[in-house]
């Protein structure tokens, strides 16, 4: 049996922002709010997704891209900082910054 501890514990900590749901994909989870798919549970990390203004705070901040395999990597979706992901407001306002990456397309 998969261990969803992860999972469920950002789920937990999302709990403040509307219907985010998570769907099991590509051996990990995608996160929706409705029908916006704005982040990646993927082997114990977060992701979230991001533009060129967003991205720059997560490479600031030494995070990788997510690369699901060697010879894959989407350049769109950084890994989330601890720090961030403990902090259950500042989790919530970057999930917003990543809803909003996704719908403005930028």
């Amino acid at each position: 049996m998969k261990d969803d501890s992860f999972k469920d514990f950002i789920l937990d900590q999302l709990d403040d922002l509307d219907n985010v749901e998570a769907s099991r994909m590509f051996g990990g989870y995608g996160l929706y709010q409705d029908e916006i798919f704005f982040g990646i549970i993927f082997k114990g990390y977060l992701y979230f997704k991001t533009n060129e203004i967003t991205a720059a705070e997560y490479r600031q901040r030494k995070m990788k891209p997510f690369r699901p395999n060697a010879k894959q990597t989407l350049k769109s979706y950084y890994r989330v900082p601890v720090e961030i992901i403990e902090d259950r407001d500042r989790l919530a306002e970057w999930a917003k910054t990543a809803i909003g990456c996704q719908k403005n397309r930028v």
